[in-house]
């Protein structure tokens, strides 16, 4: 246990993410002080998986804010909400002007701002800052998104270079992102995004595993097939391990015992309400939070399976065809969740003054993180050739993977509606690429209507100028 009171960085709170990123920074060699409330956690850790490392195990917060070098650097690794106000104001009477404060946790961007705004009075400098990649990816590496001012973030770039994960070409996954709250609301997108992407692989995996009639051995080999090519994924990839994982306490692959059930912590629905906020649509996203909520819905599920009588049928066809329907399925309907989380950035940007380098976000997240993916290295390029880009979908890349797709796309979601499937998530994707390649869509009723019951008028396409009629 290391004592002197030199030590380069902080950290406050050892819970899994806390305990891990504290194992990654010591490993680095970066001199550490950490702390937690429960001085049993504390002791836990040092006894435990920080046995033998050069760590300083505070007991009290002076004890702790008294061991690091000015200016102090502090990462708080604590939940989301008041916990983090109470730990600043436990903090604030032991901190002097000049020392630095992030929060690492997944703090609404709102609160960020709010706490940068106090905390600039005392001088203190407080940085917001995404930290994706699990327990993982903090202990080896995960991807940082680091928002505040630019000051604080190069004060605190040599260590954050040196704990963040490294992309494929070995360029670390960390950037400075923007002013006031810009890491924490990139990071909350990267969640949405995360949202979407799960359920679409989710929905893949139904119409394998149910559709098509392939056993949990059989998808895994399809998943490990996908990942060797365009679909590579994060996500792709553990799905292939999680479909045939033995069940420990009995026999089968663990999936089929697990609930289908499942939870979510609010930055997923963070960004649903961000978007709206800013006029965006992210239907992909926003269907996944759905997905989620009826899945909670047991009871009603159980007792309309009574009376609608539940179940799938099977698609039939040739099981190889089928199967790169699914394929191009998800990887146009997964590129139009990444689509709909850069326009929402790109809107966010110019509300909020972030300033957003989109190349780089998509660099950064090409490791450590949850959404790593083989196609953010070409996402990153498009808009390194085109920054004031509008949507992945006009991209000429992107276009040219995703029209030979559309017709099995089309096919596959529509088959499998057909069948009695839940593709939400899939068929949002659709309807948002069908809306984007029409030039007209039939809102023109919509404004008639509006105009009709509330005089809200109308513009015309023949002629200039805003126009009312009297309908009745």
């Amino acid at each position: 246990m290391k004592t002197g009171k030199c030590n380069e960085i902080g950290v406050f709170g050892l819970g899994v993410m806390g305990s891990s990123l504290a194992l990654n920074i010591e490993s680095r060699g970066i001199p550490i002080s950490v702390y937690n409330y429960e001085f049993e956690l504390t002791r836990n850790f040092i006894e435990g998986p920080g046995k033998g490392k050069k760590v300083f195990a505070a007991k009290t917060i002076y004890e702790f804010v008294s061991s690091l070098e000015r200016p102090r650097k502090i990462l708080m690794m604590v939940t989301a909400g008041k916990v983090v106000d109470i730990v600043i104001d436990r903090l604030k009477p032991h901190l002097q002007p000049g020392d630095i404060l992030i929060d690492g946790g997944n703090s609404h961007f709102s609160d960020t701002d709010r706490r940068q705004e106090m905390l600039e009075d005392l001088g203190i400098q407080y940085v917001g800052m995404g930290v994706s990649g699990g327990e993982e990816g903090a202990l080896k590496g995960p991807c940082l998104m680091p928002g505040g001012e630019e000051g604080a973030y190069q004060f605190l770039e040599p260590v954050l270079r040196k704990i963040a994960a490294k992309a494929p070409d070995g360029s670390p996954c960390v950037a400075y992102i923007g002013p006031k709250s810009a890491g924490h609301f990139v990071k909350m997108v990267h969640n949405g995004i995360e949202y979407g992407d799960m359920q679409l692989i989710c929905e893949a995996y139904d119409l394998l595993r149910f559709g098509l009639g392939l056993s949990t051995k059989e998808v895994s080999e399809v998943f490990k097939e996908w990942n060797r090519g365009e679909l590579n994924s994060y996500l792709v990839e553990i799905s292939s391990k999680i479909v045939n994982f033995p069940d420990d306490l009995g026999s089968g692959a663990l999936l089929d015992k697990i609930k289908g059930k499942a939870g979510m912590k609010g930055t997923g629905t963070w960004t649903g309400t961000a978007a709206l906020d800013l006029g965006e649509p992210i239907p992909t996203i926003i269907s996944a939070l759905h997905a989620r909520a009826l899945s909670a819905l047991e009871s009603e599920r159980t007792a309309a399976t009574g009376i609608y009588e539940g179940g799938v049928e099977r698609i039939e066809g040739d099981r190889k065809a089928l199967i790169k329907q699914i394929e191009d399925a998800l990887f146009a309907s997964k590129l139009c969740s990444y689509a709909q989380g850069f326009v929402l950035l790109s809107a966010a940007s110019k509300e909020y003054k972030y300033g957003l380098k989109m190349s780089e976000i998509a660099s950064i997240w090409r490791g450590g993180c949850i959404i790593r993916a083989k196609f953010l290295e070409k996402i990153s390029e498009a808009f390194q050739d085109d920054p004031k880009l509008d949507n992945l979908l006009i991209d000429r890349h992107f276009s040219e993977k995703l029209k030979p797709r559309v017709p099995n796309w089309r096919n596959i979601v529509s088959r499998g509606v057909s069948a009695g499937f839940t593709l939400p998530a899939m068929t949002a994707s659709l309807s948002y690429f069908e809306a984007l390649r029409r030039e007209r869509l039939p809102a023109n009723l919509i404004q008639a209507q509006r105009d009709f019951f509330g005089a809200h008028t109308y513009q015309r396409m023949d002629r200039e100028g805003t126009f009312h009629t009297k309908w009745k």
